[in-house]
């Protein structure tokens, strides 16, 4: 069975990522030799459910795509075997992104309307990677504000409480669980579960036992017995398969009978604050770690009422950011070359009209704390420090991608200088977005236009 069979993209079959009527069109321009510079904007229409912002994350994805993505015997045979014309075909193998990419990044909280990518290229090229962009940018974005939340609430009621990605098995699939725990690190976390994403993207990794462990024994004495002499101090055991108290006491028990300082114990069920609270009075000096259910409210909660944790196990809450599922990224054509010169585009549709034109977005800060952001047009000069920046420039990348652990750092000083009350997890407040005059205006007078020509 070939990676693909098995359901993984190779860089072989990468260019295949796309929907089909991107090729169509591709094909369509090629034969008509209509190939204008068409510029693209990623950009969200609407954050999703009770976010005050939505945190940039997937950008080195998605410029690895822009910069590695090319056309096979085998993903061109594939399309043969579809239909599409062998001359359209023999360009496909020789095609490479020759334009420019702006980009906010990674790490940046942003707002509707605000691009998170700005492509800019022959049309041809540019309309290829409108699903892939989407794809990489949208979901790990979504991910990383769902982990920036719970940092958050450890922020607001805790003490420094760690963040651990327990979630790679519930995710939709292998690729999401990889990303999600690079998202999650760049959200706030301290490390992952998974030991591939550590391997990939050098993320810390942690883990303790499971409840088989314990089951497998005949006691749960023996279980814990034989997994501190195997692992000694570094020993974190998981105490809730019987009786959670009877767990910590046996604990304890095992642990100084065998000499050993344990590194932790982990509580999967129950009444977690009330268990904990009890731990903690058995083991004192021992690290708890909490999981099973962990989201950014039960972590409100949980340390709001006094719950004893050393740090927290977040899963299936994470990976599917469970309350706000979708993030609606669209990437829409703003700007097309008409006559040598770049003129403004837009669409008109009903609850879906795009601003027209290449983006500028500027951010003020007052005092160590973001005020407002101006939407505007390339180019336009205006308070604050603009956010987009050249990450790729006639094909060749100009961008000096960041550790994860600077994109992480980033995330955590942006993060804490929005408003606290655009931060809230229940109804947070709007953040001050301006739409600048010349950009009002310029969509005005282009709506105005369009609709002459379409009546």
């Amino acid at each position: 069975m070939t990676d693909t069979e098995f359901g993984h993209l190779t860089p072989e079959t990468l260019p295949l990522f796309t929907d089909l009527y991107e090729l169509t069109m591709m094909q369509g321009y090629y034969r008509q030799g209509h190939n204008p510079r068409g510029t693209f904007d990623l950009f969200v229409r609407d954050l999703p459910s009770d976010r005050g912002y939505l945190l940039a994350a997937g950008l080195e994805q998605a410029m690895h795509v822009f910069e590695t993505l090319s056309f096979t015997e085998r993903t061109l045979d594939y399309l043969a075997e579809q239909g599409f014309d062998e001359d359209f075909l023999s360009h496909l193998a020789d095609l490479s992104f020759t334009g420019d990419v702006r980009a906010i990044p990674e790490g940046t909280p942003v707002f509707a309307a605000e691009p998170l990518l700005e492509v800019t290229a022959p049309i041809l090229q540019a309309q290829l990677f409108e699903t892939l962009v989407i794809n990489q940018i949208g979901y790990q974005s979504l991910i990383a504000t769902k982990a920036a939340r719970m940092a958050e609430m450890v922020d607001r009621h805790g003490e420094g409480q760690s963040l651990v990605d327990f979630g790679s098995r519930r995710a939709h699939g292998t690729d999401a669980g990889l990303k999600a725990a690079r998202a999650a690190f760049v959200g706030g976390f301290d490390g992952t579960s998974n030991v591939a994403a550590g391997e990939v993207f050098d993320i810390p990794i942690y883990g303790t036992m499971a409840h088989s462990w314990v089951q497998s024994f005949p006691t749960e004495r023996a279980a814990f017995e034989t997994f501190v002499a195997e692992y000694g101090d570094e020993s974190i055991l998981l105490i809730d398969t019987y009786d959670t108290v009877a767990g910590a006491e046996l604990a304890r028990d095992v642990a100084a009978a065998a000499g050993v300082d344990l590194a932790g114990v982990r509580l999967d069920s129950g009444d977690l604050v009330d268990l904990s609270k009890s731990v903690d009075e058995i083991l004192p000096d021992t690290d708890l770690f909490i999981s099973s259910g962990v989201d950014e409210y039960f972590v409100r909660s949980f340390l709001s009422e006094g719950g004893v944790g050393a740090g927290f196990g977040p899963g299936t809450a994470l990976v599917t950011s469970a309350d706000a599922p979708t993030v609606e990224g669209v990437y829409k054509l703003v700007a097309v070359e008409r006559e040598g010169e770049m003129r403004p585009s837009m669409k008109l549709s009903t609850g879906k009209v795009t601003y027209p034109g290449a983006k500028s977005v500027r951010r003020v800060e007052d005092d160590g704390e973001y005020a407002n952001d101006t939407l505007g047009l390339v180019g336009e000069d205006g308070p604050g420090t603009e956010l987009l920046e050249p990450v790729i420039d006639a094909g060749d990348l100009v961008y000096d991608v960041p550790d994860l652990s600077e994109i992480r750092e980033r995330a955590r000083r942006e993060r804490r200088k929005l408003p606290p009350e655009v931060r809230d997890l229940d109804a947070p407040a709007s953040y001050d977005v301006h739409v600048s005059d010349r950009l009002n205006e310029q969509t005005t007078a282009f709506q105005r236009d369009l609709e002459d020509r379409v009546t």
